[in-house]
């Protein structure tokens, strides 16, 4: 039973991995035996990131890559499946936010944030299914959502477009890509204390309306994702696709 969960023999690719959620997704993808490709912009951080989990003593590397760049993904694919000899899951975390009131937020936020969170996963996706399908091999793939694939809050319609627009995106390509082999699912976070978040957790009233709202009562932590994301990259959800994980505390449920 302990062998559903390995991931032995296989490479991850962590897209907005050099910390918080992504960084601690590709942490539990190595402990549980996978090597780990990781993309983020910042090349320091990310490159502290991949020694830490040489660490674990899997593989481990460096793609330093802005990742609005949509154009530039498909060559980026390339090199990463060079480099790996292979990418067998995906993971797409990386993300933005732009808060404002709808009536004034501008196009060119809405476009950044939807070119980010929702085209860029598309592209990785489709690369990434490209490189599958013509090896012949199947492939696990995992889209980051969010509450706001369900819920929607002030200020943050595009955030929540683009999360919706992901969540969609994830039930599209799980029917398309089934017959592949290509088992595409999310995960939706709930509120979870990272350094972007920080100014919401170090907010008093904020921090204590997410904690009387969230059924088990706290913020969740990084490492609260990591069972979920080991779950669907691994043959514990072979039969599982097009579906999306909410790891929330209860959040969505205490309506």
């Amino acid at each position: 039973m302990a062998d559903l969960f390995r991931l032995d023999g296989k490479v991850a690719l962590v897209a907005g991995a050099s910390r918080g959620l992504g960084l601690a997704m590709a942490r539990g993808l190595a402990e549980h035996g996978a090597d780990v490709a990781l993309v983020a912009r910042g090349r320091e951080a990310l490159e502290a990131a991949v020694g830490g989990l040489k660490a674990t003593g899997r593989r481990a590397w460096a793609f330093p890559f802005d990742l609005s760049n949509v154009d530039g993904i498909p060559a980026l694919f390339e090199s990463i499946s060079a480099a790996t000899v292979g990418v067998d899951i995906l993971v797409n975390c990386a993300g933005m936010h732009r808060r404002a009131p709808a009536e004034r937020l501008s196009l060119q936020d809405w476009q950044e944030v939807l070119n980010l969170n929702l085209t860029a996963a598309f592209a990785l996706c489709q690369a990434f299914a490209k490189a599958r399908i013509a090896a012949g091999k199947p492939g696990k793939i995992i889209n980051i959502g969010s509450l706001m694939c369900q819920a929607a809050r002030p200020t943050t319609s595009a955030y929540t477009a683009s999360k919706g627009g992901v969540l969609q995106l994830t039930k599209a390509l799980a029917v398309d890509w089934a017959k592949h082999r290509i088992n595409v699912n999310a995960i939706g976070p709930g509120y979870f204390q990272t350094e972007l978040t920080k100014p919401l957790w170090q907010d008093p009233k904020f921090d204590e309306w997410v904690k009387s709202r969230t059924p088990l009562g706290r913020w969740g932590q990084p490492d609260d994702l990591i069972g979920a994301a080991v779950f669907l990259a691994s043959p514990a959800s072979d039969y599982m696709t097009g579906q999306i994980l909410y790891v929330d505390g209860g959040w969505l449920a205490n309506l």
